[in-house]
């Protein structure tokens, strides 16, 4: 089994209505729940627009704090999936699945395997 980071990426400063976002929301959770029936579920969630950030950089003494996200652009990553499958086909495949679930686009990462300095 590896672990496998699911972004996924929405348009900045859009926010559907309650209507579009229920039947979606609904479809997210009857994936989540085959992910979970399988053993595949590390852990998911949502975040907030990107004007809710706040980056933390190495300064000249202590380190600087300051609002916004670390790059401006016109998506970002909304929601995040960890899942614990075989392989990357299987990963895709679930990605794959909530694509057609959101009409949104998923990023695949693998985790780097083993502790680190292992």
């Amino acid at each position: 089994m590896a672990q496998y980071l699911l972004k996924m990426i929405q348009p900045v400063g859009v926010v559907p209505s309650k209507d579009d976002l229920v039947p979606v929301m609904q479809k997210l959770g009857a994936i989540d729940a085959e992910l979970q029936a399988q053993g595949s579920w590390v852990f998911g969630g949502g975040l907030h627009q990107p004007t809710t950030a706040t980056v933390v950089r190495p300064g000249k003494s202590d380190p600087v704090v300051t609002d916004g996200p670390f790059a401006e652009g016109a998506e970002y990553v909304g929601g995040i999936m960890i899942i614990d499958v075989a392989d990357l086909d299987e990963a895709l495949m679930w990605s794959k699945r909530y694509v057609e679930a959101t009409g949104l686009g998923i990023e695949t990462s693998p985790f780097i395997e083993g502790a680190p300095g292992a």
